[in-house]
């Protein structure tokens, strides 16, 4: 469940962080940064679809952030629990003669 939920959200991230860098911004963003392109790549339309999924990508990225958060909080055992308790052995003093 966590490794679905996990892959989910990585997808999300790396594609939000993609649909991010290749929206042009009214200040020419960085597609402006390169070449100066003022023109959408993507059409006339691009903008409310690229809006959109921007959007939808953001709440799905928040809800499986949020969901990965709850689930870990619910596994509260520790890694020293699980380790094996360690007995120490009692240094021999040299006896005095």
């Amino acid at each position: 469940m966590i490794n679905l939920i996990l892959g989910i959200h990585i997808t999300a991230s790396i594609l939000l962080i993609f649909i991010v860098l290749t929206q042009s911004a009214k200040g020419g963003g960085l597609g402006g940064a390169f070449g100066g392109v003022t023109e959408t790549a993507f059409g006339s339309r691009a903008g409310t679809f690229l809006t959109r999924f921007t959007t939808t990508l953001a709440i799905l990225f928040m809800i499986t952030s949020l969901t990965l958060a709850v689930l870990s909080s619910k596994k509260r055992a520790s890694v020293m629990e699980k380790e094996p308790a360690v007995e120490t052995i009692p240094e021999k003093t040299p006896e005095s003669k």
